[in-house]
């Protein structure tokens, strides 16, 4: 039954308008959940869903995808830290470690920014752009009340996760993640896996686009 949910919202998503770097913002809903596709992979037939987001904040969902597609911060975007350990580990890039650390608050500042090459990590963070622009596209499912746009991202995020049928493949980029739950799962995350599916009545919101 799952991989049947998982198939119909690959329908779904594959039939809603793309978006691809550089992005037209006037076309994207204020609020919603973002659905990721990568180049190269396939799931059900169809181009595979490798990622699935979504923002906190009123009317932030633009925001949240400059985050990942444009902004070079991986202290800012989970999915672009992922995406930069995968590169660094297939290259086997001792760099990785210093990757690791959360620069964001001025304690860690003080406390690694000493130790790290930062012309390096700028260069790392212009590869993981030019990467995600070249590699990634998207859709959106507008949703507007943010209780519901959580939890149906994290239900979707299950739903893919949970699915038999849907493999990476044997190139995808994510085999190299140190994180095992991002090559097991086949998705750039490691939150909200294998939990609660969505339920019939859900996917029924999502096929009318009745959302909140």
């Amino acid at each position: 039954m799952t991989n049947e949910k998982c198939a119909t919202i690959h329908k779904l998503a594959n039939e809603l308008q793309r978006h691809y770097f550089p992005f037209d913002e006037s076309s994207i809903p204020k609020n919603g959940i973002y659905v990721i596709f990568q180049k190269g992979e396939v799931g059900h037939n169809q181009d595979r869903i490798v990622r699935v987001g979504a923002h906190t904040g009123k009317d932030q969902l633009c925001s949240r995808l400059k985050q990942h597609f444009l902004k070079q911060n991986k202290d800012r975007s989970i999915f672009r830290k992922n995406i930069g350990r995968a590169l660094l580990n297939q290259r086997k890039d001792p760099f990785l470690k210093h990757w690791e650390h959360d620069l964001t608050s001025r304690k860690a500042k003080e406390q690694y920014s000493g130790h790290i090459d930062s012309n390096y990590q700028k260069q790392i963070e212009m590869e993981v752009s030019q990467y995600i622009q070249d590699n990634f596209s998207f859709v959106v499912f507008e949703v507007n009340d943010k209780a519901e746009r959580l939890e149906l991202e994290s239900k979707l995020i299950s739903t893919l996760s949970l699915c038999t049928q849907c493999r990476p493949s044997k190139n995808w980029l994510g085999v190299y993640s140190p994180k095992i739950k991002i090559v097991e799962s086949g998705l750039w995350q490691v939150n909200e896996l294998y939990k609660t599916a969505l339920d019939d009545v859900e996917i029924a919101i999502f096929s009318s686009g009745r959302m909140g």
